[in-house]
Formats: C-alpha cells, sequence, structure tokens
C-alpha cells in the first residue's frame, strides 16, 4: 500500500486533510469494505497528487499555453475511478462495489476515457474555465459549503462572493453550450441544439413538447439540459455525475449531510464561529448544571409543599398514609380523563382523517350532549377533499413515481389511467412540503402555492376510455420531500394505485 505523499508546505498540508477526507468518502462508496476503501483512497490520493504537481510544475503535456485540467479536490475524485478501473483489469475487482463494477465495463465508462468531444459535457465545461473559478463552482455546488467559508478559503472578499459565483456559473454556462455545438451529433439533435439554448436561459420558458419528448430519449442533449439551466437546483447533480461518473449523486448527498454535521446545520453563525466551539461548549456544561440546580429546588419547594398539606380523614387514614406502602405524590392526584387514542400517521392529511374523529365520542359508550359540537374544532371545513372510497369504482387512478432526487431537486412521472374517453384533460394535485416545479414535458404548469395544475399539449389531449395519461417534471425541495396528494382529473378527484 502506497505513503501518502508529503506536504509541501502548511497551506499544501490544510489541502491534504480536505482533499483526503473528499477522497475516502468516494472511495468508500466505491468499494466493498473500509479496508479495501482505504486502500483504494490511498493509491487514488498518491497518484492525484503526483498529477497535480506534476501540471502545477509545468510538466504535463502543452505547456506552451494554460493545460486543462481539474481542480484538486475533482481530480482526486477521477484518480479513484481510474484506479478502480485499474484494479478491475488487475484482477481486484472482487473489493470493488457490485454496481460499480457493472458500470465499469459498460459504455458508460468508456465516455470519461474515450474521444475528447464525446467525454461529457460537464466534464469539459468545468476544465475549460480557470482554475480559481473551477475551484468556487466546485466548492459552492458540489461540497456544499457556506459561501462565507468559500471566500476565506480562496481569498475572495466575502461581501461579493455571491455575486463572483453567479458570474462563474454564466462562465460555466456559456463553455458547455460551446463544447455542445462543437460536438458531433446527428442532424435532430443539431435542429434542438439552438432551440435547447433559448428555452433554458429563461426560468420562465416552456419546453417545447417536441423538445421534451427528445429530451426523454437522448442522453446527450438531457445532460446539456441539465448544464445549460441555472435554475431549478440542477446544477450540482450534473456536475457530481458528469465529474465523477458512477456514484456521483450518491457523493453528492454524502458531502452535503457531511458539511451540514462538519458545520453544525440549524445553528445560527456556527459557520463561521471556528474558534469559539470549545466556549460554545463551556456554555452547554454551564446550562446543563444551573438546569440540575433548578431542578433541585423545585424538588423541595414541592416536597415541602406536600409535607404542609392538611390531610382528611380519620387516623387510620392518616396511619395508612404515613406507611411504607403510600403512593407517590405524583399519584395523589385524582386521574385526568384519558385523551382519546390518536390514529396512526399516514400519508394523507389531517382533513381526510374528519370521519374518523367524528366517530371517536359514539365508540365511548357515554350519552352525548345535545348542545355540543359533534366535531372536533378545525376540522368543519377541510383545506382540500378526501381521497375517493377505494370500495368505489374510480373515475381514475393515478400513480406517481420519483425517477431520481438529488439535494434541491428531483425529477418525477405522474401516470393517469382514466375510466372515461376524455377530449381534452387537467390534472391537480398539491404538495405538503413547498416543493416547486420548474419545468414539465407532455404537458404544461401552473402552480399556485402548493396546489399545481398540469394541462394536456395539443398533441395528448384525447385519451381513450380506460387509457393512460403521462408527464414528468422537474421540481425542487428542501429539508423534505414527501409524495403528493389530493390528485384530481378534470375535477374529479383520483385513487392512487397501491
Amino acid at each position: 500500500m502506497p505513503d501518502l505523499p508529503t506536504p509541501q508546505d502548511a497551506t499544501e498540508a490544510a489541502l491534504f486533510t480536505e482533499c483526503w477526507d473528499a477522497v475516502l468518502a468516494y472511495a468508500d462508496l466505491c468499494t466493498s469494505g473500509s479496508t479495501a476503501a482505504a486502500q483504494l483512497g490511498r493509491e487514488a490520493f498518491a497518484h492525484g497528487i503526483r498529477e497535480a504537481r506534476d501540471a502545477e510544475n509545468g510538466l504535463a503535456r502543452g505547456t506552451a499555453r494554460r493545460p486543462a485540467r481539474l481542480p484538486r479536490i475533482p481530480l482526486l475524485l477521477t484518480s479513484v475511478r481510474t484506479t478502480a478501473a485499474a484494479w478491475e483489469q488487475q484482477g481486484q475487482g472482487h473489493k470493488l462495489d457490485p454496481d460499480l463494477r457493472l458500470w465499469l465495463n459498460s459504455d458508460k465508462a468508456a465516455r470519461y476515457t474515450g474521444p475528447p468531444l464525446q467525454r461529457p459535457l460537464a466534464l469539459r465545461g468545468l476544465r475549460d474555465l480557470q482554475q480559481a473559478d473551477a475551484e468556487l463552482l466546485w466548492f459552492a455546488e458540489v461540497e456544499a459549503l457556506p459561501l462565507p467559508l468559500v471566500a476565506r478559503r480562496l481569498g475572495l472578499d466575502p461581501a461579493g462572493v455571491s455575486e463572483e459565483l453567479q458570474q462563474v456559473r454564466t462562465l460555466f454556462r456559456d463553455r458547455c453550450r460551446r463544447n455542445h455545438l462543437d460536438t458531433p451529433m446527428d442532424p435532430q439533435c443539431r435542429s434542438y441544439a439552438r432551440l435547447l439554448d433559448a428555452v433554458t436561459r429563461s426560468s420562465a420558458a416552456e419546453t417545447p413538447g417536441d423538445l421534451s419528448r427528445h429530451l426523454a430519449t437522448c442522453v446527450q442533449c438531457a445532460e446539456a439540459a441539465a448544464c445549460l439551466r441555472l435554475h431549478g437546483g440542477a446544477l450540482p447533480g450534473a456536475l457530481a455525475g458528469g465529474v465523477i461518473g458512477w456514484g456521483g449523486l450518491a457523493y453528492l448527498e454524502r458531502r452535503r449531510r457531511a458539511a451540514e454535521v462538519r458545520l453544525g446545520a440549524g445553528r445560527p453563525g456556527s459557520a463561521d464561529k471556528g474558534a469559539g466551539e470549545p466556549e460554545d461548549g463551556e456554555q452547554k456544561a454551564r446550562v446543563a448544571r444551573n438546569g440540575l440546580l433548578v431542578a433541585a429546588v423545585l424538588v423541595s419547594v414541592l416536597a415541602l409543599g406536600v409535607s404542609l398539606m392538611p390531610f382528611g380523614g380519620d387516623g387510620d387514614d392518616l396511619g395508612a398514609r404515613g406507611g411504607v406502602d403510600r403512593q407517590p405524590v405524583a399519584d395523589s392526584a385524582p386521574p385526568l380523563p384519558s385523551a382519546p387514542s390518536l390514529t396512526p400517521a399516514t400519508s394523507k392529511p389531517a382533513a381526510d382523517r374528519t370521519t374518523h374523529d367524528t366517530e371517536q365520542p359514539e365508540k365511548s359508550g357515554k350519552p352525548q350532549d345535545d348542545n355540543r359540537h359533534t366535531e372536533p374544532q378545525g376540522t368543519s371545513s377541510p383545506t382540500h377533499r378526501t381521497e375517493p372510497d377505494e370500495s368505489a369504482d374510480p373515475l381514475c387512478r393515478v400513480e406517481y413515481d420519483l425517477v431520481n432526487q438529488w439535494p434541491d431537486g428531483f425529477q418525477a412521472t405522474v401516470t393517469v389511467t382514466s375510466t372515461r374517453s376524455l377530449d381534452t384533460w387537467r390534472v391537480a394535485w398539491s404538495f405538503r412540503d413547498g416543493q416547486q416545479v420548474g419545468q414539465m414535458w407532455d404537458a404544461s404548469v401552473a402552480q399556485d402555492g402548493s396546489r399545481v395544475t398540469a394541462t394536456a399539449a395539443d398533441y395528448n389531449k384525447k385519451v381513450p376510455e380506460g387509457g393512460d395519461l403521462s408527464f414528468g417534471f422537474l421540481a425542487s425541495w428542501r429539508g423534505k420531500n414527501s409524495p403528493p396528494y389530493d390528485f384530481e382529473l378534470n375535477g374529479h378527484a383520483c385513487a392512487k394505485n397501491s
């Protein structure tokens, strides 16, 4: 097992720590155990550092001009992929993840080592950026580091780093657009190239139906759309998948979670605290000690109050109370009425459980008060209509499929089966967690708050009896991405396929 390279100075030592963490995270995804992950990481790290130093010292090919190369972290991650491919060829493939081995022996892996014009667009676009610009884009989009921290690491002005990042995103888009036009493609892809450029420039532009169908079948143009569309949260996934290859989205999710844990996500100012963290720990200890003191005082006061409380009854009763079998003070009060049992959590909103809640008083066996409302408060006017009764024959059935998901974005398809023939259709649903649809194909989209409406395109309006209609979309999310609910077809509630 090779030794890790020795840092040349303090700056490189700090970079080594950060880079090794990223390399080991990806090596762990690529292997079948921690021992193999450490071995793969060390070999890839040593090879990648040598390559980076050679490029910096001008020993790489093409020294007449600045060599096109990746920033250090993505360079080391591609070195992990290259080392894994070498393991597979040398008979050490049993140490790798089985899915990675299938990928390494497919045409997908060959794209990363084949002719330059056939390589993924994100990889070519990132290599064409200046080193500082590429590092800023990778740190902010893939490593998910806060911009103030990125600014300090790269020596940028924290006040202007956000604007500079936006400019770098625009530069990256321009490089990808030019590389896409330079890529050998068939006449159909060539005819859509300029339309794709125009549609992806604006978040409000709708994708024409024929272009949507083309993107659903052409991998090359779909990758271009992800790189050219700077809104909607697709850029991190496009970068990770295009540069790293296999496991790019899994690496992206792992780095996001690691950044949240490392920087203390959810605590205001924790990302910039730095040396203040020990002081924060001492403060927590003081709060804990003070809490224990307050609890002790409260218990003492409660015990004193109970001891001074007058007791009723005769002397025998007093004697019984003073015996060893006396109940704790907390049990001396009369029992509180038991709360009604809660229904198990389901995927339906609270309004859908109105019927079960209103039946609860009848099960108790107690006489009803005629002057009391039979419905619990807040359920008399539900926000959304309930799902149709599964025992009845619904007018439509819907199937929601989450095709892919990445931090801040996801792709999904909706398929609706109608029991009636339709001359046109309109499908509506609601999101629970503030998801926002950014792009839709095979339908036009409108969103009002959490309510989304998809309207048929000109070419798929008619649906035969018992036929299906389907469409797909890209959307953004934060925190949680629960499936949608309250589906309707032309105003009629649809049942969900189980």
